[in-house]
């Protein structure tokens, strides 16, 4: 039953995404304004990178196309993440406040489900290609030889990553039902988000383990990374179980706290 059931979440996905890309490609300069800010505002990082190395300076152990390479694959993440689960923190909270949330309620589907479908953000879209064709600038001068297990590895860790993402979301949009004023949880969840643009040896020990096993902003740029740029890295596997972890809390944060929604005002 599970199985048949994702499936037709997958379909209706299918459905939802290409229905938003006719709607935003209807007002086709206003989607591409829209598709080019948020990419000028994910590629702000890159830039400084670029910024440092250019004066000389640097992350000790990693070249300028490394870091470029973990910043790129993060972008790659944020876009596609972006795509499913963009509007989603936006859409509860502004539902919450409004005490429009009934109108989900009421319907004969699951609430996160139904969200999930008909908030898409076509806009993120353009975030990805960003993403992929910095990942592969950087790929072409940062990697000389790559295996078909380190591509595998890569794969699997970039999934881990992408379920971080949406466990950030979730847990944000988590908080609607309890915080009702938390217009600035976005800008503290990416103060989180920032240390996976950069290689964790950098940080104190600390700082590792917390971004690696409790909220696993690590798994979302530096890992994949690492996996293509063939360096051995400890804990791998261990941090990929976080991931997961970390994303069925933000399920389980989400649907336990939609019962405690009471209206206008949360």
């Amino acid at each position: 039953m599970e199985t048949v059931a994702a499936r037709r979440y997958a379909s209706a996905y299918r459905v939802c995404l290409r229905i938003a890309a006719r709607q935003a490609t209807t007002y086709r300069a206003s989607f591409l304004m829209s598709s080019l800010i948020t990419l000028v505002g994910n590629l702000a990082f890159p830039l400084v990178t670029v910024l440092i190395y250019g004066s000389g300076a640097g992350f000790p152990g990693w070249t300028a196309d490394e870091v470029l390479l973990i910043q790129s694959v993060f972008t790659l993440s944020a876009g596609l993440s972006g795509l499913a689960l963009g509007r989603v923190v936006g859409v509860t909270m502004d539902r919450v406040r409004e005490g429009t949330l009934e109108v989900v309620l009421l319907k004969p589907v699951r609430p996160l489900p139904f969200i999930i479908l008909t908030t898409v953000q076509p806009e993120s879209a353009g975030v990805a290609l960003g993403g992929a064709v910095l990942m592969a600038w950087s790929a072409s001068r940062s990697i000389h030889a790559v295996s078909a297990t380190d591509v595998l590895t890569f794969l699997g860790l970039f999934l881990a990553g992408l379920c971080v993402m949406a466990g950030i979301a979730l847990v944000m949009a988590a908080t609607s039902f309890r915080w009702v004023g938390n217009s600035r949880l976005p800008e503290i969840a990416d103060s989180v988000r920032i240390f996976g643009h950069y290689p964790l040896p950098v940080f104190p020990g600390a700082v590792q383990a917390i971004v690696t096993f409790v909220v696993p902003v690590g798994m979302v740029g530096f890992y994949p990374a690492s996996a293509l740029l063939g360096r051995s890295v400890a804990g791998l596997w261990p941090a990929a179980a976080a991931c997961a972890t970390f994303l069925g809390f933000g399920v389980w944060l989400y649907h336990h706290q939609i019962r405690h929604y009471q209206g206008v005002g949360g």
